[in-house]
């Protein structure tokens, strides 16, 4: 085993290198580019024994993966933001042909208006695909969760393909220091894929649902997605597992900071995760019991797991890095939804902070803090809110001034 500095993009790629991929499929988007150049130059070298192919779409890429993975062969590809959602109308497709394929999503913000930097409503627009989500925090955890992704998506109990998702620029651009895993140790945990239900073998077709269909045969095939992607708790906790023990590394559906006697919790995903554990590192240097829960899996969604991490705390605050326009925070949705039926429930509130990669401040996790308390000793739940600062808000209306003179 090594150690190099690597972004997350170049992490991404070893992680592709190293499940021994035969597939490429891609099409470049920032900032997700870097991790399929990696690759290119790596097969044109010599160093890769695959088939890399640039196609003409984001559309005809999913396609393309969709088609080669249903013959049986390992496949990967990447993109990011509206190179996603370009290609939309083929995740539900490929997803409702059961194929294992591994695609990386580079979280960018949507337009308009246009930004370069991360926010998650791209990939969470796909969290009803069908696909499976894992969300990483760090580069190494880009690598691991490329392998482990494999793992789950080509079980035969789950045959659906897999998100593995990082913020662009925030980790897609930032070099760490990444253990590379010795080729050995990956064939342990990842052997070569031998699947049973590629199409091209007619005693063991695969269930692809090409046909148009009445009611109750899609509702059969849908159900049957959901029942698969849902087995995908307990076989990822089967493959975590595993990962630890060639690896040692260990990774949870949930992973909690300072939970143990927390009293009040932050819940975030995603490379901001980082800061708000800085935030609670530093609330607990001024007394507050406080603690961060990190959504890493987020299809399947963990709901036992958060049930459970929930229990007697005071108050718990959702960071949504996303906004579902008219609505309002998605994962904060989606927490109130597991948390519904529970009577000893803690009060939650939600925040939404760093569209468009805007940073979210010491400052403003000392307010989250301060209405959680407030919440606490009063009951009252606050309306949500969005992360902004006095300065942000005043050279906003400095733009507005130089916008409205000309």
């Amino acid at each position: 085993m090594k150690k190099e500095m690597l972004t997350g993009n170049s992490a991404a790629a070893w992680g592709v290198r190293l499940a021994e991929v035969d597939y490429i499929p891609a099409f470049p988007i920032t900032p997700q580019t870097e991790i399929i150049e990696s690759l290119s130059r790596w097969i044109c070298d010599g160093e890769m024994d695959a088939r890399f192919v640039t196609v003409d779409s984001e559309h005809s890429m999913i396609t393309a993966a969709g088609a080669a993975s249903a013959t049986g062969v390992r496949v990967f590809t990447a993109t990011s933001s509206q190179g996603l959602l370009y290609g939309f109308e083929m995740l539900y497709t490929v997803a409702g042909w059961r194929v294992p394929l591994v695609m990386v999503n580079v979280s960018r913000g949507v337009s308009a208006p246009i930004t370069l930097e991360a926010d998650h409503n791209d990939i969470l627009a796909a969290r009803d695909s069908g696909f499976l989500q894992i969300h990483c925090e760090n580069c190494q955890e880009v690598l691991d969760s490329v392998l482990m992704a494999y793992r789950l998506a080509e079980d035969e109990r789950i045959l659906l393909p897999v998100f593995v998702n990082m913020d662009g620029f925030q980790l897609s651009f930032t070099r760490e220091p990444v253990e590379i895993p010795e080729i050995e140790d990956v064939r342990r945990f990842l052997p070569q894929y031998q699947p049973k239900h590629a199409i091209f073998k007619a005693s063991q077709p695969m269930a692809q649902g090409i046909a148009v269909l009445g009611g109750p045969v899609y509702s059969y095939f849908k159900y049957q997605m959901h029942l698969a992607n849902r087995k995908g708790l307990d076989v990822y906790k089967e493959v975590s597992k595993e990962f630890e023990r060639v690896f040692g590394r260990r990774y949870d559906a949930v992973e909690g900071y300072m939970t143990d006697d927390a009293e009040y919790l932050l819940i975030m995903t995603n490379s901001f995760s980082t800061l708000g554990k800085a935030a609670v590192k530093r609330a607990r240097e001024s007394g507050i019991k406080a603690g961060l829960l990190r959504l890493r899996l987020i299809r399947p969604f963990p709901d036992d797991d958060i049930k459970n991490a929930l229990k007697g705390r005071k108050a718990v605050s959702v960071i949504d890095q996303n906004i579902s326009v008219g609505k309002g925070g998605i994962l904060y949705s989606e927490i109130a939804g597991v948390l519904y039926n529970e009577k000893d429930r803690p009060l939650l509130l939600s925040f939404i902070g760093g569209l468009g990669g805007k940073n979210i401040s010491p400052g403003e996790f000392d307010f989250i803090f301060d209405s959680m308390s407030k919440a606490a000793d009063t009951g009252e739940v606050p309306a949500p809110q969005l992360l902004y600062t006095e300065a942000e808000w005043k050279e906003m209306e400095r733009l507005k001034k130089i916008a409205g003179k000309m």
